[in-house]
């Protein structure tokens, strides 16, 4: 696992969180909850298609 892809994770929650606070005092409580559900959804897009290359790997390994 590479290192670079949990600081992409991390700024990626620290700039949802800024955000979503941002968008909660201004009176904009749906755009905070849309904000951070396209932030969760960006997250696991990343995390998804590290463990499909996990999978590869191991099916390169054992010659599945």
């Amino acid at each position: 696992m590479d290192v670079d892809l949990i600081f992409k994770i991390a700024a990626i929650g620290i700039l949802v969180a800024v955000l979503n606070q941002v968008l909660i005092r201004a009176g904009r409580d749906e755009q905070a909850m849309m904000t951070t559900l396209a932030g969760l959804v960006v997250v696991l897009m990343m995390v998804v298609q590290e463990i499909a290359a996990l999978f590869d790997l191991v099916k390169n390994l054992f010659q599945l």
